[in-house]
């Protein structure tokens, strides 16, 4: 199947460019950046069968590249949880442009790399597939919200259109790295605050098997929950530590106080370049009130699990270190084997 990527040299877009390939797919780039296919895939292996030059944003480069495409896969979006009226245009125009796009050309599956957040709280005790869109008060929050509701609209009318909700995407290869592997980064380097809530943690390899399951075409509007393994903050602390052989400060923080250091965190970002903690008050929410997924509907129709959670921070923190990320000293455990004899490229 001749399969149209969006987002191919980011975290999700790389590894499922991968499994696609692997999979005998032909799969075509959109690309905005050209030059980051060689630099990103190629010194993994990753060749894609064609790129096209192009943002999501851009209505004709999003034509010609569905052109003669059988099935298309949307995993790009302006991801940064802050505010950014540049991230709502970007993820709305992102689905007004390939999703809906798609949908008159005819193109069947139409995969949308969604949110967890987009259902954000949960009106109940775990996150259904089909639980209703709610809204946050962010640009990404609101983004994720309207691209949602244009893709629901289109599922609702029968449109072939199939929605993946992951949550907290850990793995190895992130290009970023994303916000997710730099906020394990600094709970290593700084402290795990304890608090209400917890982390949805899904292997971005699982991912993207999810979503190379989903390209069977014929089945309708489909939607499923990619949340992988919930663990409270003082669970996730506990593997952690047993793996990188070290303590690590773990302080009880209120969710009331979480929420107001993000609060500060954000009013911080917009006065100093290049501050990127990752605790925003959008994080902070996030943080606080997430919680489990139910992911039976995945695990049933596409028969694809999750790997041991474990695996998936062990190599997310191996990776940390062997790209200079993060110091051997905070993972000692795990530093010799992630470097072996070289050093890495940064000592943060």
């Amino acid at each position: 199947m001749r399969v149209l990527v969006t987002g191919g040299t980011g975290f999700v877009g790389s590894h499922l460019t991968h499994e696609l390939l692997a999979k005998g797919h032909e799969v075509r780039l959109l690309a905005r950046r050209p030059e980051r296919v060689d630099a990103v895939l190629a010194p993994r292996g990753i060749v894609p069968n064609e790129v096209v030059p192009g943002d999501m944003s851009d209505a004709e480069a999003v034509e010609r590249a569905l052109e003669g495409c059988e099935a298309v896969i949307h995993a790009a979006a302006s991801v940064e949880i802050a505010a950014s009226s540049d991230t709502y245009r970007a993820n709305v125009a992102g689905v007004e442009h390939v999703i809906e796009g798609a949908a008159k050309r005819g193109l069947d599956p139409i995969v949308h790399v969604s949110s967890i957040a987009t259902l954000f709280p949960p009106p109940g005790p775990v996150s259904t597939p089909d639980d209703p869109i709610a809204n946050l008060a962010t640009d990404y929050g609101r983004s994720k919200a309207e691209g949602e509701r244009r893709v629901r609209r289109l599922q609702d009318g029968g449109a072939p259109v199939v929605s993946v909700y992951p949550s907290g995407i850990y793995g190895p290869d992130d290009p970023g790295p994303s916000q997710t592997l730099k906020g394990l980064r600094d709970r290593l380097r700084y402290s795990w605050l304890i608090t209400d809530g917890g982390v949805g943690i899904v292997d971005v390899r699982d991912l993207a098997r999810v979503l190379a399951a989903c390209l069977i075409p014929g089945r309708g509007p489909r939607r499923y929950m990619a949340g992988g393994h919930f663990l409270s903050w003082a669970a996730e602390a506990a593997i952690c530590e047993d793996l990188v052989g070290r303590r690590v400060r773990k302080p009880r923080v209120p969710a009331s106080a979480m929420r107001a250091m993000g609060h500060v965190v954000d009013a911080i970002r917009r006065v100093v370049p290049g501050f990127d903690y990752p605790l925003t008050h959008e994080a902070a929410l996030f943080a606080t009130l997430f919680r489990p997924s139910d992911d039976s509907r995945t695990l049933e129709e596409l028969g694809v699990g999750y790997r041991p959670v474990e695996e998936t921070l062990r190599d997310s923190i191996a990776w940390l270190v062997a790209e200079g990320h993060l110091a051997p000293k905070w993972a000692p455990a795990l530093a010799a084997g992630a470097i072996g004899n070289q050093a890495p490229k940064r000592l943060p």
